[in-house]
């Protein structure tokens, strides 16, 4: 099985490797990161991978081809002097994914501590460098797109460009907006100890419920896709406890400063930030108000879809890679990429260079308006804060009630 040794950690009085497992899928000079979200494992960019090498069986053991360089550098080289009539397909793209530490079949730190964006930015670097791939095109998903924006500000030189999908700023952005069915489906998710009651939370918090609701066939999307989900889950088997806890720190410890925004803006490549309009994980705004914050090399393309908008619109979602690959190679300047005329496709993508911005007036009334709002949304913020505290500390003491509990022992008749 293809691993990556990308550091150690210490496991009480000993220390452990740090292992990441990957796959690797299509050849060429064209290189491709992809870089999973809180809980998903590689296999999670299915849709993705089949859209951009065209087959899902995993090239790691294929020997590379006579007439395939080894690295980026020759990426870099087809981007930059493309020859006539090439198409960004056309001398091939490979691409790889990989578990993230805490989840799958890579390393498990015990200790939350061992996990940050930061942390997971150098994880993925270091896969790189085992690939020998100096420069890649890097596409994260939810918490993956933190690590991503993390590992643009580390290294910028090592990207061919970058695409946000469904991407918050971490913090109190990770919350989703406050309302019953979202407290329903977070206790829920708290609660679920088999793949049965976990399948059934992801659902619902993953897709729009038009899209589960779709008859295929004979029965409904919702009925395919939870047994998928069920025989996804038994097959790599539920995330620890500390895995998953770490993995919520990574993101919750998560922040952008301005200098590493500036970093990633002027750095010189093409960012895509997509993004599903219903998403109850990653609110919208969140997303469109980070793509504002990296123009003018930024685009913002919204679609009509949840969380998961890379499976329920994998069309519309690879053909924005795609964009982005394209305009790579043909060095395309950012100005032009963020200033494509906004346009709503056939298939329901609204693409905007420059995300709208609400202007009010500065009136007294105006002002105690936005003072209100503003402070409204601070407090919705703070009582999710205080829900979430309360859940996790009451599972933690159910935890140690657990341990400590006595057992009884029946006395043996002589």
């Amino acid at each position: 099985m293809p691993y990556c040794e990308v550091g150690r950690y210490a496991d009480g009085d000993k220390w452990e490797d740090v292992r990441l497992f990957y796959r690797r899928y299509g050849r060429g000079a064209t290189k491709v990161l992809l870089i999973i979200g809180l809980a998903g494992t590689h296999d999670s960019w299915g849709p993705q991978i089949k859209g951009l090498t065209g087959s899902l069986e995993p090239a790691d053991d294929e020997p590379p081809r006579p007439d395939e360089e080894t690295g980026a550098g020759a990426a870099g080289a087809a981007e930059a002097a493309p020859s006539e009539g090439d198409d960004a397909g056309g001398d091939g793209i490979e691409v790889c994914c990989f578990d993230n530490r805490g989840v799958g079949r890579s390393s498990i730190p015990t200790n939350k501590s061992y996990y940050s964006t930061a942390i997971m930015a150098k994880d993925a670097l270091a896969l790189m460098d085992h690939l020998g791939w100096k420069k890649a095109h890097v596409f994260g998903h939810s918490m993956g797109a933190m690590i991503s924006c993390k590992l643009a500000a580390i290294a910028p030189h090592r990207l061919c460009s970058l695409a946000l999908l469904n991407v918050t700023g971490g913090g109190f952005q990770c919350f989703p907006k406050v309302d019953g069915q979202m407290l329903s489906l977070a206790f829920r998710f708290l609660r679920a100890k088999t793949p049965e009651e976990r399948a059934l939370v992801d659902l619902e918090t993953h897709y729009t419920k038009e899209y589960l609701e779709e008859t295929v066939g004979s029965c409904t999307r919702r009925m395919i896709l939870y047994q998928e989900y069920v025989k996804g889950i038994s097959s790599t088997g539920m995330q620890s406890n500390c895995g998953f806890e770490g993995q919520i720190n990574a993101c919750w410890t998560h922040n952008m400063t301005t200098k590493e925004l500036d970093t990633i803006r002027s750095a010189g490549f093409l960012i895509s930030v997509i993004h599903g309009r219903y998403d109850i994980i990653a609110q919208l705004c969140h997303a469109k108000r980070l793509a504002e914050r990296l123009l003018p090399a930024a685009r913002m393309v919204e679609l009509h879809g949840a969380h998961l908008v890379s499976h329920e619109r994998p069309d519309e979602v690879n053909n924005a890679l795609m964009d982005l690959i394209k305009a790579t190679k043909y060095a395309m300047k950012p100005e032009v990429w963020s200033a494509q005329p906004d346009n709503v496709s056939e298939t329901g993508a609204l693409i905007s260079g420059r995300p709208i911005t609400v202007t009010m007036r500065t009136d007294e009334g105006a002002n105690a308006a936005v003072a209100v709002y503003n402070f409204l949304g601070k407090l919705q913020l703070s009582f999710l804060y205080l829900i979430g505290v309360i859940v996790m500390g009451f599972e933690h003491m159910r935890n140690i009630v657990k341990v400590m509990k006595p057992v009884r022992v029946s006395a043996i008749e002589s």
